[in-house]
């Protein structure tokens, strides 16, 4: 058995960017395990490695061609995926290769048969008569890249929008949305497989079935139309029978997006919108080419609030985008005011190369561009903190993501206003009750009594 398993190609994974790229790269090693590939977790044990890298703004560039840098050093034979793969430099020539020439092969996003193209052709897999016999037992939820109790699902790939910061379009193309029996079938084997948290991801899920006109699909016998109300409605119903919990991210403010609350105000899905608002100031959408304007934002906030009082909102800005007035800016401290978000992100706007808001006339300096986004974060902590206070007293429902000696000195979790890596967390104290016990990917009530920065403080009851 040594001798087979020493026959058996090696292969390393490096996964950085969003959860969208994450799900690429569980796609991979997927199929890469149902061929009989196996991974490494070093450069060093490995044959050859992949590097599924980022492109959006710069610090991601220069993060994803370093790690690039350092997989050839360490190990040699390197396939390159993932967006930075797509984009071009000054002449018009790869990237990648005009940086690292020694690279094998160069792809773009949501590419696996080109990926396993490469790896065929540089690490083809011995045949072995006795290893290739045995039958592939992967599920249909795949490999994960994430701990047990939570993954990513990926509804659709690409975007129509056509947004002047973004260059999203130009890697991953127009918006293809996936066979809404194909997406159930997962979340079911997901949620089998011991998941209970569901994060429904894309470039836009509002839009979700709109390129194939909402077209009816099949799932368990039954036909269900390919549109964001209906795929979560089913969504809901398979979690529920795992007593688990469905989060929604990356939601266009669209007024179909009114519907999908009175889900969350029954409990069918988690009230928690992620929603990309990038800014208030009509005139800033209109540069940026947002599908939204500000003014119906905040109605549509507010109803939101009516329909779901418990409802939490998160969502991202851009500050300092080129030609924005002071004016303008004061507009997005005031709307940040009103709207009361309880997360917030905030960029300083980058000029990524290829995006079309670059040629806007009245770019700002730097300094100028960082100086407003730590003026926007001071404001939309300052509401996250009143938030938070808010919470102290109250009884949450916490998912438990560590606990040392099973919760004995206590542990973290998040509540549904948390989603992981983005958001804060609830740190948990150890319990009073002996008997109390916590365990990673189970849920628990605590009370909160306290916050911690960003954080919850709460006693497992």
């Amino acid at each position: 058995m040594n001798e087979i398993n020493e026959k058996i190609p090696r292969i390393g994974m490096v996964s950085l960017g969003c959860p969208k790229a994450l799900t690429d790269s569980e796609l991979i090693l997927t199929q890469l395990s149902a061929e009989g590939y196996q991974t490494s977790k070093s450069y060093a044990g490995a044959d050859l490695v992949i590097v599924n890298t980022c492109g959006f703004i710069d610090d991601a560039v220069k993060e994803s061609l370093d790690t690039i840098g350092e997989a050839l050093a360490e190990n040699g034979k390197v396939i390159v995926t993932g967006c930075l793969g797509a984009k071009a430099d000054g002449s018009g020539n790869n990237l990648v290769q005009s940086i690292h020439p020694r690279v094998l092969a160069v792809t773009g996003p949501h590419a696996t048969q080109e990926v396993m193209d490469a790896v065929h052709k540089h690490l083809p897999k011995r045949h072995d008569p006795y290893a290739d016999l045995v039958p592939q037992t992967i599920s249909a939820a795949g490999i994960k890249l994430t701990p047990k109790h939570f993954a990513y699902l990926k509804i659709s790939e690409g975007c129509n929008h056509r947004c002047t910061f973004c260059i999203i379009p130009s890697m991953r193309g127009d918006l293809v949305s996936r066979p809404i029996g194909d997406i159930l079938v997962e979340a079911e084997a997901l949620f089998e497989s011991g998941v209970k948290e569901l994060l429904v991801i894309s470039q836009d899920t509002s839009a979700y079935g709109v390129d194939i006109r909402y077209r009816t699909g099949f799932w368990d016998g039954k036909p269900i139309k390919s549109r964001t109300l209906e795929l979560t409605q089913a969504l809901a119903e398979i979690a529920e029978k795992h007593s688990a919990w469905v989060r929604l991210h990356y939601v266009y403010p669209y007024p179909s997006v009114d519907e999908l609350i009175p889900l969350m105000a029954t409990g069918r899905v988690l009230p928690y919108l992620d929603v990309p608002f990038q800014h208030s100031h009509p005139a800033v959408l209109k540069r940026m080419k947002r599908p939204a304007d500000g003014e119906k934002n905040i109605e549509r906030i507010k109803a939101w609030r009516q329909m779901c009082p418990e409802i939490v909102i998160r969502s991202t800005f851009i500050a300092g985008f080129p030609g924005e007035t002071e004016e303008e800016f004061q507009h997005l401290l005031d709307f940040l005011e009103e709207a009361q978000l309880d997360r917030v992100g905030c960029f300083a706007y980058s000029p990524v190369e290829g995006a079309t808001a670059n040629d806007i006339p009245g770019m700002l300096d730097q300094a100028q561009r960082e100086a407003r986004r730590d003026r926007f974060m001071k404001v939309a902590e300052a509401i996250s903190v009143k938030k938070l206070e808010k919470r102290v007293g109250t009884t949450m429902q916490v998912l438990v993501d560590q606990a040392v000696a099973l919760g004995r000195r206590g542990g973290v979790g998040r509540s549904y206003a948390d989603a992981p890596e983005i958001d804060g967390v609830v740190h948990l104290l150890p319990p009073q009750k002996i008997s109390k016990t916590l365990r990673v990917g189970e849920f628990t009530r605590v009370q909160i009594v306290g916050t911690q920065g960003h954080d919850l403080v709460g006693l497992p009851i």
